[in-house]
């Protein structure tokens, strides 16, 4: 669906650690969407679920090279490209690419070391730089529910 005359579904990447700690993806799909206006008289929008809570926001530069070796996401958290590529590679060696116009959710917290892994593996794509706008839930607790696993 690209013009979303109809209530959109969204789909995301997340990244989790399964019971045996092992990181993972899971495709998941945002749905919870409502036709409102944003600030009447605007028209309009359809609008996600809100979550609320100790948050924070930041935007971060990784240069053309940059490898972060194998580690777990600090706290849950949306990571969305605003230029350039990066890749998140699994403990299971599940490597995901994303861009502009992708994003994906970090909750790989809570890993165990297996072969010298433990979390993640990232780095940019590519002879540009990775901008990625960072919304990270500072209490793990108020993080949204995802995907079943």
């Amino acid at each position: 669906m690209t013009d979303f005359a109809e209530k959109p579904a969204v789909a995301y990447w997340r990244l989790y650690a399964d019971a045996d700690g092992v990181s993972r993806w899971a495709r998941c799909v945002l749905r919870d969407f409502e036709l409102k206006s944003m600030q009447p008289p605007a028209a309009p929008q359809w609008q996600g679920e809100k979550w609320r809570g100790d948050i924070s926001v930041m935007v971060t530069a990784q240069p053309v090279g940059w490898l972060g070796e194998w580690h777990e996401n600090p706290t849950p958290q949306w990571i969305v490209p605003l230029r350039g590529r990066w890749f998140v590679e699994a403990m299971d060696g599940e490597r995901r690419e994303f861009g502009p116009g992708e994003f994906s959710f970090g909750g790989d917290q809570g890993c165990a070391a297996r072969d010298g892994r433990k979390g993640h593996l990232s780095g940019t794509l590519g002879d540009e730089p990775a901008v990625l706008m960072v919304i990270q839930f500072n209490d793990p607790a108020a993080a949204p529910e995802f995907c079943a696993e």
